[in-house]
């Protein structure tokens, strides 16, 4: 079996992470989102893979290479983005006999995957408690028999999760029309291939979209509490490490530190001394959290300070960002409701009590810098000291 791995989009709701990086290849615990995608394939028997590239595509392929545990990659490039239906047909040249398709930005139970191969033609859903606002399969005697999109009456609680094994002959039917939005949909070939074929519902147990900032806390959260505890790197004999903590090769965590897992401690981070981490946290490879600094809940790509004195919280740092000393996140509003966050111009509710800041890669925060619940700054923002952050840069 082959596997189409869709991982060109640039993941516009994701910004301002997205600006400098690909959305797939945002970090989740100890590896890209979309190796997570690609590593539940290959548990699955998947033997070959194609991965749709498009937007900072080296990225991808610099990560990647030409295999993944031995698994041989090909790539395919999506030089315009113009439907999941036209990023499989730019693979269309590695296809023969059935084929998956799965979203690079989507998080799969790892089971599920299995069975969605064993049960081709298949299509992967999960139950939702408001399918009408979703595209909906209606089934009848253990098949898919449509799927309809954001039905006032839902046939069925069956939300189509974008995870695909179309038979072979479906490599033949992906030159769809535009759907209204613009776009080449996979969604018709569905179609196509339900009329042509019994397709298998695939219900999956636990799956994401990682498509909005707060997301991606909820997809380390998923991962990280995952993991075994693991001390591999050094750890000082007066530091305490409570719950599921791994400390890689090469981390270091110094003395008088506090770590309460889930979390994880990548190649090459330093923690402490003095410092407090808790919840689900990832402090990436070569990031470092200073002396009596706090980060509960929250994600520090690789190579971010957070140097001294500074409070992070249900927050994500990008690469290379520097707090100055004294730096506070507030992740929590005054009147309790769901900290609201820009996404695509517009205001939205996180439907988080506690939730920080996104800080693209590069920002640096002036010393006692405070930054208000649910701000983005662009990369390379600066903030003066003392200064208060009350609205996105």
């Amino acid at each position: 079996m082959k596997a189409v791995v869709l991982a060109a989009g640039e993941g516009t709701r994701m910004r301002p992470l997205t600006a400098t990086a690909p959305k797939p290849m945002l970090p989740v615990a100890d590896r890209p989102l979309v190796a997570h995608t690609v590593d539940a394939a290959i548990d699955a028997g998947v033997d070959e893979f194609v991965l749709v590239v498009g937007y900072e595509s080296d990225a991808v392929v610099d990560y990647f290479g030409d295999s993944r545990r031995g698994v041989p990659i090909n790539y395919a490039v999506q030089r315009e983005r113009a439907g999941t239906a036209h990023a499989v047909s730019t693979a269309r040249e590695h296809l023969d006999g059935p084929f998956a398709v799965l979203n690079g930005d989507n998080l799969y139970d790892p089971d599920a995957i299995d069975h969605l191969l064993e049960s081709e033609p298949s299509i992967g859903a999960i139950e939702v408690d408001n399918p009408s606002n979703y595209g909906v399969l209606e089934t009848a005697g253990g098949s898919v028999e449509s799927i309809v999109e954001k039905p006032a009456k839902p046939p069925t609680n069956l939300a189509n999760a974008g995870a695909y094994v179309f038979p072979e002959a479906a490599a033949g039917w992906l030159e769809v029309p535009e759907s209204e939005r613009g776009e080449h949909e996979i969604t018709d070939v569905l179609a196509k291939t339900i009329d042509e074929h019994d397709v298998t519902p695939v219900v999956m147990d636990h799956w994401m979209d990682v498509g909005r900032p707060w997301e991606l806390l909820e997809a380390n959260e998923w991962k990280l509490g995952e993991q075994d505890r693991r001390l591999e790197g050094e750890v000082s004999d007066d530091a305490k490490l409570t719950g599921n903590v791994v400390v890689e090769e090469g981390a270091t965590v110094e003395s008088g530190v506090v770590i309460e897992g889930p979390a994880m401690i990548r190649s090459g981070a330093s923690v402490g001394p003095n410092a407090y981490v808790r919840g689900a946290t990832l402090i990436d490879e070569g990031a470092s959290v200073g002396h009596a600094v706090e980060v509960k809940n929250s994600v520090l790509m690789a190579d971010a300070t957070v140097g001294h004195l500074s409070y992070v919280g249900d927050s994500i740092l990008g690469r290379d960002v520097n707090f100055g000393a004294g730096t506070t996140v507030a992740n929590l509003r005054h009147d309790d409701e769901p900290v609201e966050f820009t996404v695509k111009g517009k205001r939205v509710s996180t439907d988080r009590r506690k939730f920080g800041v996104v800080l693209a890669d590069g920002v640096k925060t002036g010393i006692n810098t405070s930054l208000y619940p649910g701000i983005k700054l662009s990369p390379e923002t600066t903030t003066r000291p003392g200064e208060v952050v009350e609205r996105d840069r």
